[in-house]
């Protein structure tokens, strides 16, 4: 199966599946490549079985702004949120007008993560070129809480699959720290690459192993409980790596996107590559598993493409 759709005059940055539905996908898009103008969020429906390969628009919100990231809500089917060029953040109703529900404004520059608490799913976290963190309800005005402790760009923080407290971030100051809300500063520090670290994700069935990617191509595998070297370095990546995505289904299976403008993924018990998916023209940004239809795999890229596609390796 593979599907296209065209995101016309808007390069991608993000995509997520729905935690609700399975053929629903969320894109952050930006136009002129996030560098200036307008953002839109777009809102797909993807067909299975006979209309596989379908690919058709439910909704289409813009904002004044590049869409850096995108979250769908773990409590509303029709809510998520979006992370903005211009240091915002807007919480969106898919039933609802052409309007965010909710305008937070508190970060100093561009606003590159956001990240919805999948174990307690009342808040979530934002991660700013501002240096900081920010915790979030959506039922509050103003963040709950800021994070401070890295000395560069924060490029993402993503909550713990297993704890409801317990977080990740990683920057351009080359480190993850690991982070608890009940304390302000970073309760863990590792000095993860030699360049930035642009992207983590959390093991869904090791509960104490992140994964992280860099500028310096490589993605590496990391037990926190022995933070001194990772348990395994994967190389093949010929640019930076811009995302990693550890599969909800399989716990050694990791999708990677970078600016060589391929989607691979990886065993990451035996560190092999066993995927490429070349089809994209540009820098490859998002990619997201389908937490129901288990072999499907979306990607956004700065070609204005969407990608939804079963890789050779899940077949």
């Amino acid at each position: 199966m593979f599907a296209k759709h065209r995101t016309t005059g808007y390069n991608g940055y993000a995509v997520q599946w729905s935690p609700f539905f399975e053929h629903k996908l969320a894109v952050a898009t930006a136009s002129n490549f996030g560098l200036v103008g307008n953002g839109r969020l777009h809102i797909l429906n993807v067909g299975a079985g006979p209309a596989g390969g379908v690919i058709n628009t439910e909704r289409v919100f813009d904002t004044q702004d590049g869409l850096f990231d995108v979250c769908w809500s773990e409590v509303n089917e029709n809510q998520l949120v979006t992370a903005s060029g211009d240091g915002s953040i807007k919480l969106w109703d898919t039933t609802l007008t052409d309007f965010p529900i909710q305008n937070w404004h508190e970060h100093q520059r561009e606003v590159f993560s956001v990240n919805w608490n999948l174990v307690r799913k009342d808040s979530f976290l934002s991660a700013s070129w501002d240096n900081t963190i920010k915790l979030w309800s959506q039922n509050s005005p103003q963040s709950l809480q800021t994070f401070k402790g890295h000395s560069h760009c924060v490029y993402a923080a993503m909550w713990s699959p297993h704890s409801p407290s317990l977080f990740a971030s990683c920057s351009g100051d080359h480190t993850v720290k690991l982070w608890d809300t009940n304390s302000p500063a970073p309760v863990q520090t590792i000095l993860a690459h030699g360049n930035e670290v642009l992207t983590l994700d959390w093991n869904k069935y090791q509960d104490h192993t992140v994964v992280t990617g860099s500028v310096d191509h490589t993605i590496k595998v990391w037990d926190l409980r022995r933070p001194d070297r990772e348990l395994n370095c994967l190389r093949g990546h010929e640019y930076a790596v811009r995302k990693v995505k550890c599969s909800p289904h399989t716990g050694s299976l990791v999708a990677s996107t970078s600016y060589d403008m391929t989607m691979r993924m990886w065993d990451i018990t035996t560190g092999d590559m066993i995927e490429i998916h070349d089809a994209h023209t540009e820098f490859v940004l998002g990619v997201d598993f389908n937490l129901y239809r288990d072999r499907e795999i979306a990607t956004c890229a700065w070609d204005e493409s969407v990608h939804v596609f079963t890789p050779r390796c899940l077949m």
